[in-house]
């Protein structure tokens, strides 16, 4: 499986990098317009609209072959089974308890801080409810 996940992403690499390069060496539409005026490149290794058709074909070609391995890499995440690091994934039960601070070089869990010098803010009735006209 892990020869196979290798293999489909070289591929799709090797695809990628070759859909780049065709891209930019295609010519735009604009282009043919100033080859019919006679400003060079009409004669090309493929002829005047031979390039078009086989550098478009490729890309298509090339751009399957990417979009059929991205498809195979989604299926092989996937079917892999996982094991679960979320909390969120994981049932309550299989969480571990974390012990409470601890003060390096004692064994009793340390007490939380509390400023006994400030005074307990007082409770209001209706405190955090929405008023109503």
């Amino acid at each position: 499986m892990n020869v196979a996940l290798t293999i489909v992403l070289t591929v799709q690499m090797l695809s990628a990098l070759g859909m780049i390069g065709l891209i930019l060496v295609q010519h735009g539409k604009g282009a043919d317009m100033g080859a019919a005026f006679g400003s060079g490149g009409s004669g090309s290794l493929f002829g005047a609209s031979g390039s078009a058709n086989f550098l478009s074909r490729t890309t298509a070609v090339l751009a399957a072959v990417f979009f059929a391995c991205t498809l195979a890499l989604a299926y092989f995440g996937n079917a892999q089974p996982r094991k679960s690091s979320s909390v969120l994934e994981s049932p309550a039960s299989s969480i571990p308890a974390t012990p409470a601070a601890q003060i390096p070089g004692t064994s009793v869990p340390a007490a939380p801080a509390v400023d006994s010098s400030v005074p307990p803010a007082p409770v209001t009735p209706g405190a955090g409810q929405i008023p109503t006209k």
